[in-house]
This record gives structure tokens, C-alpha cells and sequence, in this order.
């Protein structure tokens, strides 16, 4: 009897869950169908402020373009991810590709002004080692937050390796002689024509204990009214966006937090921020339904995938536009 009642309450829930999920995505491409996405073909027509979100599946690697300067917000995943090393393929060898495509001189070389590593978990953090070492890419400022075990969990700390990570990663920028920043800039800085702003530069001790995700760092760029966030893994089950949601305020666009898994992009966070384009590096049909409903059903939100769309870049215009293009047409 026992088994029935359990099973006359889930199978219900269950169907309601997956009607609100198809329900959610047809909003979101109603929502979607508001932008015109071209195919990008890298001819610079929107201008050289752009965010480029690569196709790195569910991991992130986030080129930032400004006036002819280059920054790198995460690395994607990498080949020897202690966690679990068959699961996913190495991407760093793509992001390198992408940076000698998109960011070269004239000698065929790529400098970037910064690279940061918002956390150290191996989808954020795995291709450094490759992208560190690879001798035609060099780096102005190398921004690493000090990675603090006591914030994570012991199988975070035990199993999957971070201390190894972290070490390698220093000990890479340390090998090439780059600046090392551990103690992030917590005021806006001018990086070309947009002004950034680093998020959670210190971890609150409030935060000890709730994951790494605890530590990540928020990115915010502005260029004249429009605003972006990369989210990095920053979640409501972190504590993070109830800490940070009114310092973000109000956003054009959102990198959404933890690649829409669990925990991301709650009701109140998407309330302060409203987003009317977030970007998720992830497929669509992996996002949880309750952030596809947050952001499409609270704020209108139109959502696009990277891998969907084999990467997205987002053009911040002269005359105060938003442009999206991507590669699928590639």
C-alpha cells in the first residue's frame, strides 16, 4: 500500500515537473527568438568590445576583448582531472587554438593583459597548465586567489585534487616569470574601453565549509550602460548570491552561475539582476528547470547555450547594443 501511495504522489510530480521544463523552453525561445544571432565571421563589424563564451561543453573558458586587449576568465576543462579523468575530453588544446586565432599580432604571438581563475575546480581551472605553458601566449598579470581548503568540502580537498591543481597552476606561472596577483583587486579597473570589476576577492569566514564554489570570483564589465556578469559557480547554496546579488545589481547579461546546475540563479538573485540575455556554458537541455523557470518565468529572460551554439560571443556596440553571434554556421 505503502508503495502505491508513493507511487500515485511522484509519477504525478514528475509529469508536472517535465510539463513546467517543456513549458520553460518554449518561453526561452520566444524569449530567444527577440535577438538575431549571426554566425560570427570574426570580420570585427560589431566592434572589438566583445565577450567570447567558448564551447568548452559544460565548462567555462571566457575570452574578454577590449580595444585591442585580451583577458582570460577560466581555462575549461583539462585532460587529467583527478575527479574523474574518462569522463570528458581535454579542451584546452581548443581554447589555445582560439587564442592564436582571435587574439595573435602579426608574429602569430597572443598576449593577454590578465588571466583569472575564478575557483580551482577542474572545469574551471584544467586547461591553465596547457594554456600556461604554451610558449607563444604570454600573460601581463596572472590573477589567482589563494585556495583556501578550509572553505570546500575534505572530498573536494581529498578526491578531487585541488591543492595538486592549484600548486601546478602556480608553479606554471612562476616557471614563466608572469606577475603573480593573489590579493584581487577589489575596486574597478579600465581594461580597454570596459571597466571591470572582480567580486568576492575575499571569501567571507561566514562561507568556511560550503564548497569551492564558495570562493568563486564574480566578474562584472561595463561599457557605458550595458552591463555583463560571469557568474563563475557563484550559487544560492553557497551563500554567495544572497552576498552579492545587490553588489552585481541590476544586468544586460548574465554568464549563469555554475552552468545552471543546482543551486544557481534563484528566484531572488534573477529579481535584482534581470538579465535579458543569459548565456550558459552548457546545453540547454542540461540546465536544471528550476533555473531555465527562474530566469524565463521571473525575468524574461532570454537563455542561449554555448554548446548549442558551438560558442557565443556577446558585441557591447558603440551605440549601446548587444550583438550575439555564434559558430554553428562555421
Amino acid at each position: 500500500m505503502a508503495k502505491k501511495i508513493i507511487t500515485w504522489i511522484i509519477v504525478p510530480l514528475m509529469i508536472l515537473i517535465f510539463i513546467l521544463d517543456i513549458t520553460t523552453v518554449v518561453l526561452c525561445n520566444r524569449f530567444c527568438a527577440r535577438y538575431s544571432v549571426e554566425a560570427e565571421d570574426f570580420s570585427g563589424k560589431y566592434g572589438d568590445d566583445r565577450i567570447h563564451f567558448l564551447n568548452t561543453s559544460n565548462s567555462d573558458a571566457i575570452l574578454i576583448e577590449s580595444n585591442g586587449h585580451f583577458a582570460l576568465v577560466d581555462a575549461g576543462e583539462g585532460g587529467e582531472n583527478p575527479r574523474r579523468k574518462n569522463d570528458y575530453p581535454d579542451y584546452s588544446q581548443k581554447v589555445v587554438e582560439y587564442l592564436k586565432k582571435v587574439a595573435r599580432d602579426k608574429d602569430g604571438k597572443v598576449f593577454l593583459d590578465f588571466v583569472l581563475c575564478t575557483h580551482y575546480h577542474y572545469d574551471h581551472s584544467g586547461g591553465f597548465h596547457n594554456i600556461l605553458t604554451e610558449s607563444d601566449i604570454t600573460v601581463g598579470t596572472a590573477y589567482m586567489k589563494k585556495y583556501d581548503p578550509s572553505l570546500g568540502r575534505s572530498y573536494e580537498h581529498d578526491r578531487w585534487g585541488l591543492q595538486g591543481i592549484y600548486d601546478r597552476i602556480i608553479s606554471d606561472i612562476e616557471a614563466r616569470g608572469f606577475t603573480l596577483v593573489q590579493d584581487l583587486p577589489d575596486k574597478p579597473f579600465q581594461f580597454g574601453d570596459f571597466t571591470v570589476l572582480f567580486l568576492n576577492t575575499v571569501t567571507p569566514e561566514s562561507l568556511k565549509g560550503r564548497s569551492e564554489n564558495a570562493a568563486s570570483v564574480g566578474v562584472k564589465i561595463t561599457k557605458g550602460s550595458k552591463t555583463a556578469f560571469l557568474a563563475a559557480d557563484i550559487t544560492r547554496t553557497s551563500g554567495l548570491e544572497q552576498l552579492l546579488r545587490d553588489d552585481i545589481g541590476d544586468v544586460d547579461l548574465l554568464k549563469i552561475g555554475h552552468h545552471g546546475y543546482y543551486g544557481s540563479s534563484s528566484q531572488s538573485f534573477a529579481r535584482v539582476l534581470r538579465p535579458e540575455i543569459s548565456i550558459v556554458t552548457n546545453r540547454l537541455g542540461k540546465i536544471y528547470p528550476n533555473v531555465k523557470w527562474n530566469l524565463t518565468m521571473t525575468v524574461h529572460s532570454a537563455i542561449f547555450a554555448t554548446s548549442d551554439n558551438d560558442g557565443i560571443i556577446a558585441s557591447i556596440t558603440d551605440g549601446g547594443e548587444i550583438v550575439l553571434t555564434n559558430h554553428i554556421h562555421g
